[in-house]
């Protein structure tokens, strides 16, 4: 399976062993913030939603590459303030 991701500007291909799946935990871990806090910027809109494991399961994660491009992305913006 090959889909596309963004890296920088260019869009690559992403390959299936590129593809990973990180919980709740791992996201937090990454973000440095509280399970409240990540809730909240689901919620809010301000971070992308999980999605489900299993059809019909309650385990959620997210796809790596999407969370570390949402904190690139981030980093971009609060630059951008500064300057």
């Amino acid at each position: 399976m090959v889909t596309t991701h963004q890296r920088g500007q260019m869009w690559t291909p992403l390959q299936s062993n590129d593809i990973r799946v990180i919980r709740h935990a791992t996201v937090r871990a990454k973000l440095n913030v509280s399970s409240a806090k990540l809730f909240d910027m689901c919620a809010k809109g301000v971070f992308p939603k999980p999605f489900t494991l299993v059809p019909g399961g309650r385990a959620v994660g997210w796809l790596e590459h999407e969370v570390d491009a949402w904190i690139l992305n981030r980093k971009g913006d609060i630059e951008g303030e500064v300057a």
